[in-house]
């Protein structure tokens, strides 16, 4: 690892922000420009099961995206890197990025390391219908809980950066209400198989993010 990686930030835009499962020197709340958070990715694991998936953050191309930046503590920088990598799974790819770290006097500029989604796998779904997207993070629960207490965890997360965002606080409202309508539990439509649980299946239900 080289001087300019190993001084590197880890920058968190889900789970990372409020579990980040390393030690650190310093966090700092950052701004990335260029990409903005999203529900893009199916969680087999996690957030889900292959018979019953949840879904999990990802980050898309364009506006900007609010988190938080923790610098491992000294000469830790491989082996954070090393749990991150098998924690985060297949289906992300890390890449070193420019952003800004806040702070007095003003935004500092800093380079973080930050997964970004790998179109390619098959947990990315980018292109989900809004009420698919409602069903899954209503119903989705695996090791690390459920969905919807981690759409849940990170608006509150969000909320205590000043960074609330009214797009995912409706889309809390809108699982819950789903979950109502279907006695609590989000129960999804038996009727029509699913082609996400095939894809599971085929894939042999990769890692995903917590």
């Amino acid at each position: 690892m080289t001087a300019r990686t190993d001084a590197a930030w880890i920058f968190g835009y889900g789970s990372l922000m409020w579990r980040p499962g390393f030690a650190f020197a310093q966090r700092r709340s950052a701004l990335l420009t260029g990409y903005h958070r999203a529900f893009c990715r199916i969680s087999w694991r996690h957030r889900g099961t292959p018979e019953r998936p949840g879904m999990v953050l990802g980050l898309l191309p364009g506006g900007t995206c609010r988190g938080v930046a923790f610098l491992p503590a000294p000469d830790r920088g491989a082996a954070v890197l090393a749990y991150l990598d098998e924690r985060e799974g297949a289906g992300y790819r890390r890449v070193l990025l420019p952003l800004r770290l806040d702070g007095a006097p003003g935004p500092q500029p800093a380079q973080a390391w930050i997964y970004l989604p790998d179109a390619d796998h098959p947990t990315y779904r980018a292109d989900l219908p809004r009420e698919r997207m409602v069903q899954l993070l209503a119903t989705g629960v695996g090791e690390s809980g459920a969905a919807r207490d981690y759409l849940a965890e990170l608006i509150g997360h969000l909320q205590a950066l000043h960074a609330g965002d009214r797009a995912l606080e409706e889309l809390l409202r809108a699982v819950d209400a789903h979950r109502a309508k279907h006695g609590g539990n989000g129960a999804p439509d038996e009727s029509a198989p699913d082609a996400l649980n095939h894809v599971a299946t085929a894939a042999g239900a990769s890692a995903d993010t917590p």
